[in-house]
């Protein structure tokens, strides 16, 4: 008798050029960054800002934030192939070089630039490029890997889009948009250092100083209480300088009361389950702030 035929491995399909480009901009993220920047464009005023501001201002920070997560990707290729997170981004796996990585972030930054001068103003593109260098290059080179409050000083950079939307629209930074900027700058702890604990083994693997690695569990959960308590406070100053009305503090106050809470039953029993369901609530909870805090504005005229 013949001998059996083994079972035919699986086809592996190389993955695509074009989609492995799309990957290194981080496009969940930089959507993110656009919502953000869309909501700051249209809490200028009641009425909808130009559409040549709203299209050109997204578009113009996309292909900017793009940019800069390109090349953080490309910077932190090392460090990524170590993390079962990221192990998988084209850059850690060599399939993008860092020539490519280098054109194409050069491409999509010039772009950005001119799409913002021309449809916004110089003010937008100014901020923007800032902002995404300092991520790019201010945070990954220096701040990550060098200090555990990396994620609290490099929030500054996450926390701009929706000052970047404002001031397209606008043409000024005031309070309002320094606001929203506080907002994001309170949140953004809280809601990495809940994926943080829960990846923590990656995070050993590779070698950069994230709070819960260098100063330990209890350490971290207590910071990620003092901050989403920061956050509530914050979250309703809109309402303390009429920015906003009672819609949004009601909202405001049930949410990030909430978002106190579910820290404060991860730090009193702490497993990887609920700190990925504190990290999962936390982009609930930005969006949900975000969208009442935009319809309670537009109602209230």
């Amino acid at each position: 008798m013949s001998a059996p035929t083994p079972p035919a491995m699986p086809t592996i399909r190389p993955s695509s050029p074009w989609r492995d480009y799309w990957v290194v901009t981080k496009p969940r993220v930089t959507a993110l960054a656009v919502f953000t920047s869309f909501i700051g464009m249209l809490l200028v005023d009641t009425r909808f800002p130009p559409m040549s501001i709203v299209i050109g201002g997204c578009l113009g920070i996309a292909l900017l934030a793009g940019a800069s997560f390109a090349m953080n990707c490309l910077l932190e290729a090392a460090v990524d192939a170590r993390m079962k997170r990221t192990q998988r981004r084209p850059s850690a796996q060599g399939r993008l070089s860092t020539m490519q990585i280098v054109l194409f972030a050069l491409l999509l930054g010039a772009l950005g630039s001119a799409v913002l001068i021309v449809t916004t103003n110089v003010l937008t593109w100014a901020l923007t490029l800032g902002t995404f260098f300092g991520y790019a290059f201010v945070y990954t080179l220096y701040l990550k890997p060098n200090t555990p409050q990396n994620i609290v000083i490099g929030g500054a950079a996450g926390a701009m889009p929706p000052v970047l939307g404002w001031a397209a629209v606008a043409n000024d930074v005031s309070a309002p948009a320094l606001l929203l900027f506080l907002i994001i700058f309170a949140w953004t702890p809280p809601h990495f250092w809940a994926l943080a604990l829960y990846r923590q083994e990656d995070y050993e693997k590779s070698g950069l100083p994230m709070l819960p690695v260098t100063h330990g569990r209890d350490f971290t959960l207590l910071h990620m209480l003092l901050y989403t308590w920061l956050l509530l406070a914050v979250s309703l100053l809109p309402v303390a300088i009429r920015m906003n009305g009672l819609i949004y503090g009601v909202a405001a106050l049930l949410l990030g009361l909430r978002f106190v809470q579910l820290v404060w039953q991860l730090r009193r029993d702490y497993s990887d389950a609920k700190s990925r369901a504190v990290f999962r609530f936390s982009l609930t909870y930005l969006a949900a702030l975000f969208a009442v805090l935009l319809a309670d504005h537009y109602l209230r005229f």
